[in-house]
């Protein structure tokens, strides 16, 4: 199976902006999270993998093949845009309906497979009403119909939550999960770091055009292992473990906050640290209530690479 996507040394320049800054990384089918801050370049990646961009330099492959002036290719992706661009005085059927004939599908086809996109998205209750008329979320289920009506292999959604309500927010990406796990590679854009992690495990960070790491959140931390954990224990007597903890050779350091009875622990030997955790607290005869690493998220993550001498 050819990879999902490879670029070797991309750059995409807007005069002397730049979008995408040499850029090389290789990505397998499945599901992937883009994640940067906005203007990070995850847009103008987007733009190059679905070939509205001529790189300014390098090469971009999507299933082996260029996007670039490549309508064989392109019916093989889905897009679903950041920003709107409807005709507005269609309904949502029209709109899908338009859109999967644009790109190839007989009418009766793309009849058939207007319904049920938008049944899938859970817009079937509006889907002849003017898009006019269309709150921020029934746009955003519309746009998602629109890149689903073909039956692409790739899916590229950027943004594909924003206006959406919690109720809306939790449904789409129970779909983007369902898509994934019926085989389907999915691209979901935000900056969101925890709705993106919802859907996948998988990651590109992106910050000021480059790709600062790619993999799973395990994998991304295990890069930066000299970087301290900080690790969260709730317990009795807090002070006590504090004083055995500090003694260990896999703790760096402890604090400890009585009042609220918790301690921080930091460590750049987390297995060994949790492997002692539970003999201490047995030894010392003391009950721990909660645990946990607030560096396993994304957030944490993202937070020390492109923080400063990262």
């Amino acid at each position: 199976m050819s990879a999902l996507l490879t670029c070797q040394e991309l750059t995409k320049l807007y005069g002397v902006v730049i979008g995408v800054n040499d850029l090389s990384l290789e990505l397998e089918p499945g599901v992937h999270g883009l994640l940067g801050p906005n203007g990070a370049g995850k847009s103008t990646l987007i733009k190059l993998i679905t070939g509205q961009l001529l790189p300014t330099e390098g090469t971009i492959r999507v299933f082996g093949e260029n996007p670039w002036n490549n309508p064989k290719l392109l019916r093989r992706i889905g897009y679903c845009p950041e920003h709107d661009a409807f005709w507005k005085f269609l309904t949502g059927r029209q709109f899908v309906q338009t859109l999967a004939e644009l790109s190839g599908m007989p009418p009766a086809d793309a009849a058939y497979a207007t319904e049920q996109a938008l049944a899938r998205v859970g817009a079937a209750d509006y889907m002849r009403r003017p898009i006019s008329t269309y709150s921020k979320g029934m746009r955003q289920r519309t746009k998602l119909a629109q890149s689903l009506v073909h039956d692409p292999d790739l899916l590229v959604l950027d943004e594909p939550l924003s206006g959406t309500d919690p109720v809306g927010r939790h449904e789409l990406m129970d779909l983007i999960g369902e898509l994934g796990a019926e085989g389907k590679s999915v691209l979901v854009s935000s900056h969101v770091m925890h709705e993106v992690q919802a859907m996948t495990r998988r990651f590109l960070l992106i910050y000021g055009g480059r790709v600062l790491a790619a993999g799973d959140v395990q994998e991304i931390r295990r890069l930066l292992y000299e970087i301290p954990h900080r690790i969260r224990v709730a317990c009795d007597r807090p002070r006590d473990l504090a004083r055995d903890l500090a003694a260990q050779p896999s703790v760096d350091g402890v604090q400890t906050d009585a009042d609220r009875g918790e301690l921080w622990v930091t460590t750049r030997e987390p297995r060994e640290f949790f492997a002692v955790l539970p003999e201490l607290a047995a030894a010392a005869g003391l009950a721990i209530h909660e645990l946990g690493s607030e560096d396993e998220s994304l957030d944490a993550v993202f937070e020390y690479l492109v923080g400063d001498g990262i």
